[in-house]
């Protein structure tokens, strides 16, 4: 599915994150940048121990909850990987939606201070972290939107979810903004 926002195109397919030829990749990151499961685990795997010796040397601090920092893609087709720490779920009552959209925001920030004409998302903090999908797909792609329709760039943001439920949610959500 791809819409419009001014001259921008966002586009949801569901697919593995780590085959996409964008300019920058999005990893869902622990705020250790240690490497995990599931996309982090993927992402990690597919670029290779560069990846790992980077985030190690240029982040020792590692990355707070709510931001993201970028590296290199080490050996996958992306030049970037931004890594992007997204919230664990609490209900919704800690702050959750404004820390998912902040890390998003982020990570466009970071795609037009690198000149990235592409960027593709997963479905941040839905994995593990718990968040739901209808909500998170929610907070993503109004963040997508918002940043498309002000600043006029990236010229292509992907959301690359993994299966067919994150898939669906993320459709039936941007239908709903195609309008607005």
């Amino acid at each position: 599915m791809r819409v419009l926002f001014g001259s921008c195109r966002l586009e949801l397919v569901q697919g593995d994150i780590t085959l996409q030829n964008v300019d920058a990749i999005v990893n869902a990151a622990n705020s250790s940048l240690a490497g995990g499961g599931g996309v982090d685990g993927a992402i990690h795997q597919a670029a290779g121990l560069s990846l790992m010796e980077e985030t190690s040397l240029q982040y020792p601090d590692g990355c707070p909850t709510g931001s993201a920092v970028a590296t290199s893609g080490g050996e996958l087709p992306a030049r970037y990987v931004f890594h992007a720490v997204g919230p664990v779920w609490k209900g919704g009552l800690k702050g959750e939606s404004d820390l998912l959209a902040s890390a998003l925001h982020r990570c466009l920030e970071l795609a037009v201070e690198h000149s990235c004409r592409s960027i593709a998302f997963p479905a941040i903090s839905t994995g593990v972290y718990g968040y739901p999908k209808d909500l998170a797909a929610n907070v993503s792609l109004n963040v997508a939107k918002d940043f498309l329709l002000e600043h006029g760039r990236p010229e292509l943001v992907r959301f690359v979810l993994f299966d067919g439920g994150s898939y669906g949610a993320f459709c039936r959500v941007l239908e709903t903004l195609i309008g607005s």
